[in-house]
């Protein structure tokens, strides 16, 4: 009888030790995922970055079977020029992209993938306007954000049924899967990143575009450019998850002074870029 008592005991203690130590190990996992973006900001992202790599690797492959790739020699010439000195500062192989696309949209994935839509390539005046979009979408990959809101949505353990859905983007699955890395069904923004992440990155891009010896100031003129080509579609910044083009300007502006300089030591450097369109 004591035998049986003292099994018992020691079941129970087995069990409540479990059961104790299951919130100190998730503690510790949380603790162990916690990271510092470019800008300095705490985050928390526990997908590990092979996973996502390999949903934009998917993504991405799947975009180029299915949408038509830009043929014009000028206008790749013009992309990759911008998109290769401002990749040069952040390391890596990238590929790049064009899309034939009306609309005025650019994209970064996890895997070092760069999408551009011929809309905006036609948008533009300069290499400097272009560039303040390229380098805002790398910075949304420096940031880690897909992996932020995968993080903070579904949580670590469906990582492999994401990336599996990412290849069947007509299930809903693979519709959340690719709207949290950034591109959704039909690849539009059906899940726009936060304003929080919107604003991370554009102070990420203007800092790397001046690295690379643009000028930032553009960046500035692309946004009233873009909110004059939304004629005021543009939904009020409460109801939107995206920056009001009034609100994303004077926070470049404050930026700006700190970039010129930026630019000032590249070109010193001689980092002088001269992408013709």
């Amino acid at each position: 009888m004591f035998i049986i008592e003292f099994q018992r005991f020691i079941l129970m203690e087995l069990f409540i030790m479990k059961h104790r130590l299951i919130p100190i190990l998730l503690m510790i996992s949380l603790l162990a995922a916690c990271a510092t973006t470019p800008t300095g900001r705490n985050q928390l992202a526990f997908m590990p970055d092979a996973e996502l790599d390999a949903m934009g690797l998917q993504a991405f492959s799947d975009m180029k079977n299915e949408k038509t790739i830009n043929q014009n020699a000028r206008e790749n010439q013009f992309v990759n020029c911008i998109a290769s000195a401002v990749t040069r500062e952040v390391g890596g192989s990238w590929e790049v992209v064009v899309f034939e696309d009306k609309t005025l949209n650019a994209f970064a994935l996890p895997g070092n993938k760069i999408g551009v839509h011929t809309g905006l390539v036609d948008l533009v005046d300069n290499q400097d306007q272009l560039a303040s979009v390229i380098g805002h979408e790398i910075g949304h990959v420096l940031a880690r954000h897909s992996n932020e809101r995968m993080s903070q949505k579904l949580g670590a353990q469906m990582g492999m049924s994401l990336i599996a859905a990412v290849a069947a983007p007509q299930t809903a699955l693979g519709q959340t899967a690719l709207g949290l890395l950034g591109v959704g069904a039909q690849y539009g923004l059906i899940m726009p990143f936060s304003r929080l992440h919107e604003s991370e990155a554009d102070i990420i891009g203007i800092e790397l575009m001046a690295k690379a010896g643009f000028n930032p100031a553009e960046s500035i003129t692309l946004w009233q450019k873009m909110a004059q080509a939304s004629q005021g579609g543009q939904p009020p910044e409460f109801l939107s998850t995206h920056p009001s083009h009034e609100t994303r300007i004077d926070d470049l502006r404050k930026h700006l002074v700190k970039a010129r300089n930026l630019m000032q030591q590249a070109h010193a450097a001689g980092k002088k870029p001269n992408c013709k369109k």
